[in-house]
């Protein structure tokens, strides 16, 4: 009884925490949800064609993907409740300007450092960790933590889409986009009263060298995927801009193998239990960042004109995003109970396998909204799960003070998939077809049904591939039992 009472007591603080930053993670939501439904109106405010908005989206996947490694190692140095309130600083900042700007270039800065929230999820896991240490079963508590804090992420997304959505048609675009920003401020407040930093912190000097290669790199490897994207395949610029990208990871790995305290141990990737949970983050940053606008276009594409598509009008089409959204809640607050009843190797396995099946049944059956849903639902609950665990499961293997980098990883090889992913739908989808139903056949600015095949086709076939991966990691890894598998070893 006493040994029970004081587990209790030990985890009280700890409840209390994961219930501020569910709040965080609600208001990351917001932010991921909000503005989808208003992009044209701001594209009308801005005074550019809806081609340009890729950009916004563009930018904030570019500066994620620079973002995350750093602050992530600076939260294992410094504290990952002060880097915590850092980008959120930064975001709410960001977000306070674009209700009050009509200039383009203005507007896509602050869009871009708004994408600081990328690295809120990654530091909170960390910061779960370090605190669940002291009240034992650190790998349980995270894991269960982390679907409560991706549930509240996707219950913000959809509260985001739905209100963003009913605002837009009733009130000024200046009001409007004033609402998520003062979301954001009051998530600093609930960050710098609610939340408590860890004691043990690793401390040390950041690696500036390491930062500067990798940045490069990844701006080399993003900026080429766009360009691509925008120019073709035939464009030489963008294929230098990747090459580099990827020829820029060498002089990185080698000076980060003889850094006494480098920004990423690249020895990690070693590790039987991490580079399978590295990997799988980057193979299903394909389905999970690359194929949702696919995914959306498809339902909305006409059949009566190309003779596929649902022809889905936008509220039936936010519905399936919205179903989606859900099961991604119940896969996430799943994951722990099939995790305790199993292990966290096999529920990532199920996990892979669902969003495997789910984006490979759309082969034979996308003929009807049925269809699509059931299909959606399917990978959401594999992909609710996935982003729960990935960071959970990497905390678990990574060494004691390398939590915020192992974390921050798995996000910024998931961005990376993603963005290669984009890139090669994009291309894929290009190829206009000839309207069938169209008056005089003329052509149709649908994506070709080549096209989404290749998408649902790559998307299962990563999850496959992911899946056979986890099976090589180690059968106690992520759990709190002795025998689990070592961290990287120097």
């Amino acid at each position: 009884m006493p040994r029970a009472t004081a587990a209790r007591l030990r985890l009280g603080p700890l409840a209390t925490i994961v219930g501020f930053l569910a709040f965080v993670e609600f208001t990351s939501g917001i932010l991921q949800g909000y503005y989808t439904p208003m992009l044209t109106d701001i594209a009308r405010h801005l005074g550019i064609n809806d081609a340009d908005v890729n950009w916004l989206e563009g930018s904030q996947l570019a500066l994620s993907a620079l973002v995350v490694p750093a602050l992530a190692k600076l939260g294992d140095m410094v504290g990952h409740k002060r880097i915590l309130l850092w980008s959120t600083a930064i975001t709410a900042a960001a977000s306070l300007v674009l209700p009050f700007t009509d200039s383009f270039a203005v507007f896509l800065v602050a869009w871009a450092l708004q994408g600081f929230y990328v690295v809120w999820l990654p530091l909170e896991i960390a910061l779960i960790w370090s605190r669940s240490r002291a009240a034992g079963h650190s790998a349980a508590l995270t894991a269960k933590a982390a679907g409560l804090l991706v549930a509240a992420l996707e219950l913000g997304a959809i509260t985001g889409a739905l209100v963003g959505g009913a605002l837009i048609d009733t009130l000024p675009l200046t009001v409007v986009l004033l609402i998520p920003a003062l979301a954001v401020v009051v998530c600093f407040a609930v960050i710098w009263f609610g939340v408590r930093e860890p004691p043990d912190l690793a401390g040390g000097r950041l690696d500036t060298v390491g930062l500067v290669l990798i940045s490069f790199a990844l701006l080399a490897l993003t900026g080429g995927l766009s360009f691509l994207r925008l120019n073709g395949v035939g464009d030489p610029l963008s294929w230098a801009l990747v090459l580099a990208g990827v020829l820029l990871v060498i002089p990185f790995v080698r000076w980060e193998l003889r850094h006494p305290d480098p920004i990423i141990d690249v020895r990690m990737f070693r590790s039987a239990a991490l580079w399978p949970v590295f990997v799988t983050a980057g193979l299903f940053g394909v389905s999970v960042l690359g194929a949702q606008a696919p995914l959306s276009t498809f339902a909305r594409t006409d059949p009566d004109e190309v003779g596929y598509g649902l022809g889905t009008a936008g509220f039936a089409t936010s519905l399936i995003i919205g179903i989606y959204l859900i099961a991604m809640i119940a896969g996430a607050l799943l994951y722990p109970v099939v995790a305790r009843r199993l292990t966290p190797r096999i529920a990532l396995m199920i996990a892979s396998s669902l969003v495997a099946v789910g984006y490979l049944m759309f082969l034979p059956l996308h003929d009807t909204y049925g269809q699509v849903v059931t299909n959606m639902v399917i990978a959401g609950l594999g992909s609710g799960a996935l982003v729960a665990a990935l960071p959970a499961a990497a905390a678990a293997a990574a060494p004691h003070h390398q939590t915020g980098v192992a974390t921050g990883l798995t996000n910024s090889v998931k961005t990376v998939g993603g963005a290669v992913a984009s890139c090669v739908f994009g291309i894929a989808l290009a190829s206009h077809v000839v309207g069938t139903g169209g008056a005089g056949g003329a052509e149709s600015t649908a994506g070709s049904f080549a096209g989404y095949v290749t998408v649902w086709l790559v998307c299962g076939l990563t999850a496959v591939l992911a899946t056979v991966l986890l099976a090589f990691v180690p059968r106690q890894a992520f759990t709190d039992a002795p025998a689990a598998a070592p961290a990287a070893q120097r």
